[in-house]
């Protein structure tokens, strides 16, 4: 499955591309049993079994003599059965392969499917033909065989083509580890060596700009940590000796020496890994709604094949009659049309969502999302926009806003800061001018200085102002500090000329995409790593009833269950690798698409245009295409179970057989009405 859609990352990942990253050796399969490495060759190999069997089938209905009689051919040739009987064969056991290996793994799992379904027509079909070949007194049903299998391969490959792989999300998150450490040794030499290699105890540096290989504590230096795509705190940490870093966060400004704590499966992102893991294990169980109807038909055609079996038998019929009933009623049960009837309403479904930037990934969780009772939204990424803006500016007496602004920005035109950022894009927003610059440096962990056309400007902590014992609005400062937002001052020539706060700016459409959820009588519920006085100033701004903060990634999973345990069906919407477990979890998961590749990865749709407001588009495309599905299975299947006593041989008393021949009409009739009800659906 191509990544191609994802990859606008955060511009620090990029230099994480070029490295080769080891794979678990394990192998992920989802509920279809096949494996996603290769899934864009799978799709290849459905394709080339269907038109090969496709080029097969046409002998074999050219050599079936109740094809024969059915358009009034009459040729034969010397042991023209044995060949029927070696191409039958052959597409049996090659056209047919995945749908035996498919049946043999839902069995397994005890839970019958549309592979078992399959799988039974075509085995009792085989098996029965072969023995009429050979001598058994009867009719051969290699056509019905041939056919069946053709459309089935037809339909799996349609679907597969528009719904991508299953996930890999397990090695999206081993990327996110970088796989060199530069090592320190007691001498003070740095050499590189795989992540893999360190001990507990060993010492590494971390430069500016890299991602901190392991879980440690720092033992020398001091920066800043975006730890945002791992715990969802949304303001870069900053940390000195004694304190942790978690691998995988990436190191900011300073260089810092840190001592391993935890290597290997105890790491904090390990232990992610095996969140996801543990989640997805537990979902895959879910059916799509074919299947689920599949399931059912296949219960059918074993009871019904049974009971027209010992009917036959016991009214006095030859064995070979008796069976060849059973067998007509046994490949009857299996209707082509059911092969189409989902793949093509998937196929439109599919389209139609892509176009609204929509892209489903798992196909049954989708279908779900239509009794949708609880939206769960992670805060930072996905209800804010994960970057920071100017909330308030406060000027001191005798100053004004854009005097403030003017000097901040001119000031942080140079730094890389998410903060500096914030203060950049007002001054363009507000097209205040710049001044030039003509020195700056990062006085880590108190803000920046520098000379600004000669004069000496300080943008500051409210550390450092405290400090110097400045007096300023405690009441504004202390107000804007209650709403969680980031407060820095602003010094010309050491006199205290403003204040600017910043808070992540909540997005626009996410209001709108509440009000909608209200009005479906969908609750809406925000689940943050984030502090509780930033969860709450946003939640109020979005009229979100309920909110958990200082949510731990584990915990977010948790509390995704709990809220499951009221009976109610949850949609979790997320874009972090703290997200990624509850993603999992969750009845639907839903990664918004500027995220980490992780939560792409666990979610079952990905919102390429990451604007929450497409969470209710997902919620009516879903009720649309179910309904359509549900028409579709009626037709598809409604045929064949209206069939199944003819085929039984019920009218046989008053000299009604239902004639093969007029089966295979009715049957590409249902066919066809299956396909035209899908191209039908509009969003």
């Amino acid at each position: 499955m191509d990544h191609e859609h994802h990859q606008h990352h955060q511009h620090h990942q990029h230099h994480q591309h070029h490295q080769h990253h080891q794979h678990s050796g394990e192998e992920h399969e989802d509920h279809e049993g096949h494996d996603h490495h290769d899934h864009g060759a799978m799709v290849e190999d459905f394709k080339k079994r269907f038109y090969i069997s496709l080029l097969v089938t046409i002998p074999i209905l050219l050599l079936s003599p109740m094809i024969q009689d059915f358009i009034g051919l009459e040729w034969s040739f010397p042991y023209d059965q044995y060949v029927l009987f070696a191409l039958a064969t052959f597409v049996f056991f090659y056209g047919g392969l995945p749908f035996l290996t498919g049946a043999k793994d839902e069995l397994k799992q005890k839970n019958p499917g549309m592979m078992t379904l399959i799988g039974l027509a075509i085995a009792v079909a085989y098996l029965y033909s072969s023995l009429v070949v050979f001598g058994l007194e009867g009719r051969n049903f290699f056509w019905e065989l041939a056919t069946l299998v053709d459309i089935m391969l037809l339909g799996h490959w349609i679907e597969m083509k528009s719904v991508m792989g299953a996930s890999n999300a397990l090695e999206e998150l081993v990327k996110l580890m970088p796989n060199e450490a530069h090592k320190v040794d007691e001498d003070g030499n740095v050499e590189d060596v795989e992540v893999s290699a360190l001990q507990t105890g060993d010492h590494v540096l971390v430069k500016p700009g890299e991602k901190i290989p392991v879980d440690g504590e720092i033992i020398d230096g001091k920066t800043t940590i975006d730890e945002s795509m791992l715990t969802g705190e949304s303001v870069p940490v900053e940390k000195g000796v004694g304190e942790e870093a978690i691998g995988g966060a990436v190191n900011q400004e300073g260089s810092v020496t840190i001592e391993v704590q935890k290597t290997g499966d105890d790491t904090y992102l390990s232990q992610v890994i095996n969140l996801v893991k543990e989640a997805q294990e537990s979902k895959s169980k879910t059916q799509d709604i074919s299947n689920r109807a599949a399931k059912w038909l296949f219960y059918l055609a074993l009871g019904s094949g049974l009971v027209t079996f010992i009917i036959w038998l016991a009214l006095g019929y030859s064995l070979d009659v008796a069976m060849e009933r059973m067998v007509t009623v046994m490949v009857i049960t299996c209707p082509h049309a059911l092969g189409l009837a989902a793949p093509l309403v998937v196929a439109v479904s599919t389209s139609i969502s892509a176009k609204k930037g929509l892209l489903i990934r798992n196909r049954a969780n989708f279908e779900g999302a239509r009794q949708l009772n609880a939206v769960v939204f992670d805060k930072t990424g996905t209800l804010t926009k994960g970057e920071f803006g100017v909330t308030d500016i406060i000027p001191l007496e005798g100053h004004e806003e854009h005097e403030v602004l003017q000097w901040a920005a001119s000031l942080e035109q140079n730094s890389e800061h998410p903060l500096a950022r914030g203060i950049v894009e007002k001054a363009k927003e507000d097209s205040v001018s710049l001044k030039s610059i003509e020195e700056f440096e990062s006085m880590t962990g108190k803000g920046l200085r520098g000379t600004v056309e000669g004069s000496e400007v300080n943008v500051v902590s409210p550390g450092f102002v405290n400090e110097r014992d400045y007096s300023y609005d405690q009441d504004a400062f202390a107000k804007m500090s209650e709403q969680g937002k980031t407060v820095v001052f602003v010094l010309v020539n050491e006199e205290l000329i403003g204040m600017i706060a910043l808070a992540d700016i909540v997005r626009e459409d996410a209001k709108e995409a509440i009000e909608s959820l209200k009005e479906l009588d969908v609750h809406s519920i925000m689940l943050t790593g984030d502090n509780q006085k930033v969860a709450d100033w946003v939640a109020e701004q979005l009229g979100i009833d309920e909110v958990y903060a200082e949510v731990l990634p584990d915990q977010k999973a948790e509390q995704v269950k709990k809220i499951k345990e009221k009976g109610w069906k949850v949609a979790m919407t997320g874009d972090g690798v703290n997200d990624a477990p509850a993603l999992a979890t969750a009845d639907l998961g839903v990664a918004i698409g500027t995220g980490t590749d992780v939560a792409m990865e666990s979610a079952d749709i990905v919102l390429v245009k990451s604007n929450p407001k497409d969470v209710v588009s997902i919620m009516e495309l879903s009720k649309k295409t179910y309904k359509k599905m549900i028409q579709n299975l009626w037709w598809a299947a409604g045929y064949n179970i209206l069939a199944i006593p003819l085929a039984a041989g019920i009218l046989a008393p008053i000299g009604i057989l239902l004639s093969p021949a007029v089966g295979a009409v009715l049957m590409s009739l249902s066919t066809v009405v299956v396909a035209i009800n899908a191209k039908l659906l509009k969003a």
